[in-house]
Order: C-alpha cells, then sequence, then structure tokens
C-alpha cells in the first residue's frame, strides 16, 4: 500500500526528481543492510564490536600473515589489534616470536565464544650469540585450551579493561564467522609447528 503511494507520487514528478527519488530510495536500501557483505582480504581490517567498544582489527588470513602477527611492531592503537582466521577450529597455541610488546589474546571458538585469554608479555629479543632453536625452546606457549578457529589480539589488559572473560561471547555473526573461515589460508602441516 505504501509502496503504491510512492510509485504514484514518482509519476507525477518531473524526470529529475523522480530520478533523485530513486537514487534516494535505492541509497536508504543499501543502508536498511541490503548490501553485500563484504569479502574479507588478508591484511583488510575488520571492525569487530568486543564490550561497549568498536575495535579496527587488522586480518591475518594467511600463513605468513598469521606466522608474522603483531611481531616487530612496537606500538598498537587502544582501539587497533589483529584477528587471526584459521579454516577450522583445532588446539591454537601462540608465542611471542618476535614481539616488541605485551599482548592480550583472546582464543574464540568457531561461534566466537571465548576459550582461552591470557596477557602475554615481550620476551627478551632474539640474541646475537643464540641460536634459533634455543630462542625458540625459551619463548612460552600459550594455549587455547579448547579447539579455536579465530584469535584476537589486543593492547595488555584490554580485554580485563572491558570486563571479558572465557565463556563470553565476542559479538561476531555466526555468518561474517563462515565467511572469514572460508577466506583463510589452509596451513601446511609443518607451518603449524612454527607457532
Amino acid at each position: 500500500m505504501a509502496s503504491q503511494k510512492v510509485m504514484d507520487a514518482a509519476v507525477r514528478l518531473d524526470r529529475g526528481s523522480r530520478r533523485f527519488l530513486i537514487a534516494s530510495l535505492l541509497m536508504a536500501s543499501a543502508l536498511a543492510g541490503c548490501a553485500e557483505p563484504s569479502i574479507p582480504v588478508d591484511g583488510g581490517v575488520e571492525e569487530v564490536q568486543i564490550g561497549d567498544r568498536t575495535f579496527k582489527l587488522e586480518l591475518a588470513l594467511s600463513t605468513d600473515r598469521r606466522r608474522q602477527g603483531l611481531g616487530g611492531r612496537e606500538t598498537l592503537a587502544e582501539d587497533e589489534g589483529m584477528l587471526f582466521v584459521f579454516p577450522r577450529a583445532a588446539q591454537q597455541r601462540f608465542w611471542m616470536y618476535g614481539c616488541l610488546m605485551d599482548i592480550d589474546i583472546a582464543y574464540l571458538d568457531p561461534i566466537g565464544y571465548v576459550t582461552a585469554i591470557h596477557t602475554m608479555p615481550k620476551e627478551a629479543p632474539h640474541g646475537v650469540d643464540e641460536l634459533e632453536i634455543d630462542y625458540q625452546n625459551r619463548l612460552p606457549g600459550y594455549p587455547s585450551r579448547y579447539p579455536a578457529q579465530f584469535v584476537i589480539e589486543l593492547v595488555p589488559g584490554m580485554f580485563e579493561t572491558l570486563g571479558i572473560e572465557v565463556g563470553d561471547r565476542i559479538n561476531i555473526p555466526a555468518t561474517r564467522l563462515k565467511i572469514l573461515g572460508e577466506c583463510s589460508e589452509v596451513e601446511a602441516e609443518d607451518a603449524r609447528a612454527f607457532r
């Protein structure tokens, strides 16, 4: 009924006004959620609501980007972080290889529930005379405890500040999590040994 009234009114408008009305209706439809969801891109940014704040999380969809993580970075803004995405849930274990700052980490299962949270302190850098194997062996691992498909890293203490605990659900729609997982790169078995 209402759409018929809009159409009747549009017929009475001049050509320029009709174009403006149609463009406005199309824009309103897109803003109302009719637009296609964006395709995740490795290194792109995903805006995620965690607690009462929105974070811009850099996507780590490829093996190389997941391996690099936040290593080598000295700072991270309060509203930034990284979202690691794996093609399927598995036991995960991260470490602070090459990390120059403390980092908060939360592991999520395939539907967004937190399986573990850790604050990972930076470790002494790889020593000039230190063998690679010795460096790797002295770095502690931080496990997911249960199978996890997603990992979020933020500035240290942020999950506590937000009141996020194990068992809470991070507000990412299940359909979006599925799309993210489908866009992630499958790791070779030997690649997992480096994490």
